[in-house]
């Protein structure tokens, strides 16, 4: 069983999420590229199709997030090993961290106040920076 799975076999993206297999629409191709008769005749690509709209999966508030960040369908695509098994379960942790992400709420920033001593250190920049430009200047006559 994939670390990432439940005795009920579903993906865990959050404490709140887990997405059923049955949800997942899987295909396997062959994967091309250098690998010689091996590549070329084993069906080792893994093509993972997920429905998010029609998903089980998310609350409606969830499901709305998700959607406006990845679109109504996602499909990851991996080819990466020669194994087959090991390609479907790299799928299936791209999906679960794409579904991390896009669920992802940042907290919101609080703006926050400048110091008593940050202020007087930056008014006291200022002066400096201030009377050197002064001591730049021609001499008056006074001088």
């Amino acid at each position: 069983m994939n670390a990432d799975a439940t005795p009920d076999d579903a993906l865990v993206v959050t404490r709140s999420v887990r997405v059923p297999r049955r949800e997942l629409e899987v295909s396997f191709s062959a994967s091309g590229g250098p690998g010689g008769q091996h590549a070329n005749r084993s069906n080792t690509r893994v093509e993972l199709r997920f429905d998010i709209a029609a998903s089980s999966a998310f609350g409606p508030g969830q499901r709305a997030r998700v959607i406006e960040r990845l679109g109504s369908e996602i499909r990851i695509v991996a080819d990466d090993e020669r194994s087959q098994l090991r390609n479907r379960s790299l799928a299936e942790r791209r999906l679960v961290d794409k579904l991390q992400a896009a669920l992802h709420v940042e907290p919101p920033r609080r703006p926050t106040k400048p110091t008593k001593a940050s202020k007087r250190r930056r008014v006291e920049g200022k002066q400096r920076r201030s009377e050197v430009k002064r001591a730049r200047a021609r001499p008056t006559r006074d001088d």
